[in-house]
């Protein structure tokens, strides 16, 4: 397929922006990219899609998601409003994750891949918990990526708040998923596990870990995705068990490293940030979801100062990066009271260019970039804009004027996943109307666990 009579956003080393390009897709990989009239002229016998001069950019990436969070729109949760973040997850999200099961777990994820395919998010990784649900559960969202045409990053989060016995599960189903997509990318019939949908290990906090929990954790795998001192109650309950806070603590068990994600990352101070900055570790940035929870503000400005890597993930928002880009900018001129802070530039540096960075690590190609030899991840958005648009002021049309709602349509591995906004992989009416279903039982047991 040769898309042309495009404005190809490279996001590139040269940060090219073509007024009149087009991307030539072989199978499921970008082979040639340039000027429209060289590639019609070099492929005329390929089949062409005339983009209409809309915008062409690869397909965003999420850092830091959970699907299963689907499921919280419009619950009505009994007693009296959380009053601060710790509450919040024993009013909410504990329960919540307790009441799923595995038709929930794959319900829910339908929901938001739909939501991904619509803003243009092609590359997601997952952060997922179903307490009651565990074993099979990476396989049932799997099996709805997979049947999306998305990329995943899937894992689940081991935690000791259950028990032992569910802690068990969860180290169980981490490395039983990690062996299923290691030995899929060995075997031709499990073409799309093994290249589409990869693997990592689940930790939910420190604060919901035993040493010898993160001492069982650490023998089974090198890199892992957890939730970092995202309230003060991480680095107090750390220091209380250990004497050290939170980052401390988990590289004392080999936790940090660069194949770990550490979402948020809030309440950690300059040594703790040193230390992530000298292992490599991936920190991501959840804007959206900081403010909804009341939690305050990561470093992320000084983060990216120090040459530290600094994803964005949206903790299971909306699948629109574009809108998480726009509150990452303005959160931190809030919180800090000085428009000069972050700023357009450096949104996009973690979004586009930190966020492809950490997808290498799980596939055997590049995403996030327009280039050859790049997987075909691209989407195309009806924004025309009513100024000039260069590699120079890229970044400010995208956090001041492109948004998730100009994307028309959606490729991802080379398919065709949306196109003129109409969904060619999912039945959107069947998931809502089974998401109706499946999330009223779940409710029903949510409340269950709400005597008062």
């Amino acid at each position: 397929m040769l898309i042309h009579n495009a404005t190809v956003i490279c996001f590139d080393d040269q940060n090219r922006v073509l007024p009149d390009g087009a991307v030539w897709i072989q199978g499921d990989t970008i082979q040639d990219v340039g000027p429209s009239p060289e590639l019609l002229a070099r492929y005329p016998q390929e089949t062409r899609w005339d983009a209409g001069g809309s915008l062409l950019m690869p397909g965003q990436i999420c850092a830091h998601t959970h699907f299963y969070g689907a499921f919280a729109r419009g619950l009505y949760i009994p007693g009296e409003p959380a009053q601060d973040f710790p509450a919040i997850l024993r009013t909410l999200w504990w329960p919540l994750d307790r009441s799923l099961d595995l038709e929930g777990v794959k319900a829910s994820a339908e929901v938001c891949l739909v939501d991904a395919i619509r803003h243009g998010t092609t590359t997601l990784i997952d952060h997922h918990a179903s307490q009651r649900a565990i074993d099979g559960s990476l396989d049932a969202i799997a099996e709805a990526v997979a049947a999306s045409g998305l990329r995943a990053v899937l894992c689940y989060e081991v935690t000791d708040r259950d028990g032992p016995d569910a802690t068990r599960a969860g180290i169980r189903e981490n490395m039983r998923f990690i062996r299923r997509v290691e030995q899929a990318r060995q075997d031709p019939q499990e073409a799309v596990l093994g290249r589409r949908i990869a693997a990592t290990f689940g930790l939910h906090a420190s604060m919901t870990l035993s040493d010898k929990t993160l001492e069982a954790c650490a023998q089974e795998h090198h890199r892992f995705h957890i939730h970092v001192a995202e309230h003060p109650a991480d680095p107090d309950d750390s220091l209380r068990r250990s004497g050290v806070r939170t980052v401390e603590r988990l590289h004392r068990f080999g936790i940090t490293g660069p194949e770990s994600i550490f979402a948020h990352c809030i309440h950690i101070d300059a040594w703790e940030m040193d230390l992530l900055r000298e292992t490599g570790t991936v920190v991501s940035h959840q804007p959206r979801s900081n403010m909804n929870n009341a939690v305050g503000a990561a470093g992320v400005p000084t983060m990216l100062r120090g040459g530290m890597a600094v994803c964005l993930g949206n903790d299971g928002f909306s699948n629109d990066m574009f809108a998480e880009m726009k509150v990452a900018d303005l959160l931190h001129k809030v919180w800090s009271r000085d428009p000069r802070t972050l700023g357009a530039d450096r949104v996009v540096q973690m979004a586009v260019r930190h966020n492809r960075a950490l997808a290498a690590r799980f596939f055997a190609k590049p995403v996030g970039i327009i280039a050859p030899g790049a997987y075909a991840d691209i989407i195309l958005l009806d924004y025309f804009p009513t100024t000039p648009l260069t590699p120079d002021n890229l970044p400010w049309h995208i956090l001041f004027g492109i948004g998730g709602s100009h994307v028309h349509s959606t490729i991802c591995h080379g398919q065709v996943l949306m196109r003129n906004r109409e969904l060619l992989t999912l039945d959107e009416e069947a998931i809502t109307a089974r998401s109706q279903e499946v999330a009223r039982a779940t409710w029903e047991r949510f409340w269950a666990q709400h005597p008062g």
